[in-house]
This record gives structure tokens, C-alpha cells and sequence, in this order.
């Protein structure tokens, strides 16, 4: 009965957290989108509200007019919204759906003992460490360096550096799977610490400012405006790489690849070159920016070089197999030994049962698919099943999956 809540909570979470990542994703696309396509106005009304540019817009049968003030407007005349609920609800749904699918089970998720055989409390730590450990580096690097001449390329060869270290580290402590849903969810922490810690406290301190009537210093004015920006910015180019890992957990052939973490790093790198071409596009008719089409050729060539490294090896002939048909009592010796201590009568996880022959036949697809094609179970091979034992349930499902 614990594993059919913990399926629903892990399905509701997952729910939630691709509905709040959809609406602050799309609201990051849009104002990169925006700020892009501004144009200063010539206006004089306009110029002497402090806009510093307008555009034009129809959507939905309605015209728009957005503006952008460079310095705090001298009065909000409606009602102020902000964006930050967006990035907290996609944060703590994503974190809830961590905790009950990877740290609740993290001996069977988690932890791949092939790799690292340590206790579940010792794996939550290290993993958690991740979270925190990353948005302290990326925080100290965009301060230290992030206003600084070119400090803005420095500041993304570190952050590739530090991604790509923590990508292999991530893929030799924890199984496959939990490795790369992890860096996302780092990048994904910082992400949403940009908000919470730097761009929406600059933007509570100006409209204090100009709400209680007290001059704001001009500097602190600028520096609340210029960090809000540069996180802002940077958020938008975390944004594919963190759906790339967060996808890769559905794909069995990204996370166990023996050089996995390379995988990782070389789609990430990829995901960010296409985001570029995407934001320099929207400058690029304006004649803002460069030609952006540099930035997708080098991300798609990035993306069919991975592909073509990752293929299969040519198939060999293999050698003679038995042929004989295989009996239930065989197969289900492997279920025993192999598949039950999930699937039995105290666990059932998934709300899959394998020790009755009723539920074999329920769920002989999925034993198939699982255990033969995509190889995924048991999970980080736990239990310690053989090729062997994979090539007879193989022969067994193929001739009918006998249930005598």
C-alpha cells in the first residue's frame, strides 16, 4: 500500500513540476524574447516617463505595448506582479519528486553498489552536497568575476569546467540514472536561488525605495539592476541543459554508457550553444548582434557527434544458444532470486507482483521489456542478474511465456 501512494505522489509532483517548469520557463523565453526586440522610442511622453524601449505586439486577436523602464518609474499605477512563484513552485515541486522517488528509495535508486557501496543515509548527504556545494561555487564565481572585463566569458568556461567535473564525480558515486537527474536538479537549485537570493530582493529594495518617497543611491540602483540582469541571463542559458537531464532518466542508453558523464556534458554544451542562437536571434534583425547561425551549427554538430560516437557496435554472430523451450519453473527460479524482493508479497513496487503466475502473465510485456530490452531492471542490477539469466527470459517470453 506504501508504494501505490508513493506512485501517486511521485505522479502528482511530476505533474505539477512540468505545469510550474512550463509557465517559468516560458516567461524566462518571453522577457529574454522581449528585451531583445525593444526599441528606444522618439516619443516625448514616452521619454519623459524614463522608458527606455517599447515594442509592438498582437497575440490572441489583441494588441500589446510593452515598456521598459531603466531606472524605477516614478509611480506604478496598477497592481505590481512578480514573477518569482514560477521558479519557487518549479523548485519545490522538483525537489518533492527528488525526495520521493530518489532519496525515500535511495538504496534502490540512488545507489549503485557496482560503484559505490555506501549506506543510503551516507548517499542522501553526498547528494544533497551537490545542490548546495554547486550554487555556492557558481554564486562565488559570478561575483568574483562576473563585472569584471570579458567577465562574463570567464565566468562560463569556470561554470563548464565545474558542471563538467561535477557530471563525472556525480556518475561515479551514484547510479547512472540518479547522476544525471542530479546535475540537473544543481543547476536547476541555482536556477532558483538566482531568484529568491539576488533578483527579486535588488527588485523588493528599488520599489521600497520608490514607494516610501527615499532617493535611492544611483550605484546601488545600478548594481541591483545589472546583477538581476546577469542572473536572469544566465537562468536562460541553464535552461535546456537542465531539461536535457531531466528527459535522460526515460533513456537507459544516455545514463549507462561507460562514458556517461561525457554524454552529459557534450548534450548540455549542445543545449546551451542552441539557447544562444535562439537569444541572438531575437537581436539579430534589430542589428544588435552578430550572426547567431555560428551558435546552432556549432550545437547541432556538437548533438550528431555525440550520436555518432554513442552507436552500437556492429553485431557480431553470436555464439549457439540452447533452443530448448523453457519452462515457467526456470524462469521463475530467476523471478525468485532476481526480481522478488521488489515485486514479491511485502514490496510491490509499482504495484507489480511477480511471485504468482497470474501476475507473470500480467506484466510478461513488461518483465520483457525491462529486464531484456532496455535492461533497466533490476535497477543498477541490485540483485546481481546475469546475461545468461537475461538471455533465458528472453527465450522464454519469445516462445509464449509459458506459465508451466
Amino acid at each position: 500500500m506504501d508504494a501505490y501512494f508513493l506512485d501517486w505522489a511521485n505522479l502528482l509532483l511530476r505533474w505539477v513540476h512540468v505545469i510550474t517548469a512550463i509557465a517559468w520557463i516560458g516567461s524566462s523565453f518571453y522577457f529574454v524574447f522581449l528585451d531583445n526586440n525593444l526599441i528606444k522610442p522618439n516619443s516625448p511622453d514616452l521619454l519623459e516617463k524614463g522608458v527606455d524601449g517599447a515594442m509592438w505586439a498582437v497575440h490572441g486577436g489583441g494588441f500589446y505595448n510593452p515598456q521598459k523602464y531603466m531606472v524605477a518609474p516614478k509611480k506604478i499605477h496598477t497592481k505590481l506582479h512578480w514573477f518569482y512563484w514560477e521558479s519557487y513552485s518549479t523548485w519545490l515541486t522538483g525537489f518533492g519528486l527528488f525526495t520521493v522517488l530518489y532519496l525515500w528509495n535511495a538504496g534502490t535508486f540512488l545507489i549503485d553498489k557496482s560503484l559505490m557501496d555506501w549506506s543510503p543515509a551516507a548517499a542522501i548527504t553526498a547528494a544533497l552536497s551537490f545542490l548546495v556545494a554547486f550554487w555556492f561555487i557558481y554564486d562565488v564565481v559570478c561575483r568574483v568575476f562576473g563585472f569584471r572585463e570579458n567577465g562574463e566569458r570567464t565566468v562560463a568556461c569556470l561554470m563548464i569546467v565545474v558542471v563538467a567535473f561535477a557530471a563525472w564525480l556525480s556518475c561515479q558515486l551514484f547510479a547512472g540514472r540518479a547522476a544525471f537527474l542530479l546535475v540537473g536538479a544543481m543547476i536547476a537549485t541555482a536556477m532558483s536561488a538566482n531568484v529568491f537570493f539576488w533578483i527579486i530582493p535588488g527588485q523588493r529594495k528599488v520599489v521600497a525605495a520608490m514607494t516610501s518617497g527615499v532617493a535611492m543611491d544611483p550605484k546601488e540602483l545600478a548594481t541591483h539592476g545589472k546583477r538581476g540582469k546577469q542572473r536572469s541571463v544566465h537562468n536562460t542559458y541553464f535552461t535546456l541543459p537542465v531539461i536535457f537531464a531531466m528527459l535522460s532518466n526515460h533513456y537507459s542508453f544516455l545514463y549507462t554508457h561507460k562514458n556517461n558523464w561525457i554524454t552529459l556534458v557534450m548534450m548540455m554544451l549542445a543545449g546551451a550553444l542552441i539557447r544562444q542562437f535562439f537569444v541572438q536571434r531575437h537581436g539579430y534583425h534589430l542589428g544588435r548582434a552578430k550572426n547567431p547561425l555560428p551558435f546552432a551549427i556549432a550545437g547541432v554538430v556538437i548533438l550528431l557527434s555525440v550520436i555518432v560516437w554513442m552507436r552500437p557496435a556492429p553485431l557480431t554472430v553470436p555464439a549457439p544458444v540452447s533452443t530448448a523451450p523453457v519452462t515457467f519453473a526456470e524462469v521463475n527460479a530467476i523471478f525468485v532470486q532476481r526480481c522478488q524482493s521488489c515485486h514479491g508479497e511485502q514490496v510491490q513496487m509499482k504495484n507489480v507482483r511477480l511471485d504468482t503466475p497470474d501476475g507473470v502473465k500480467q506484466h510478461a510485456l513488461g518483465i520483457y521489456q525491462q529486464a531484456v530490452v532496455t535492461q533497466q531492471m533490476p535497477m543498477n542490477n541490485a540483485t546481481g542478474i546475469t546475461e545468461a539469466e537475461r538471455a533465458v527470459i528472453k527465450r522464454w517470453y519469445e516462445a509464449g511465456a509459458a506459465l508451466q
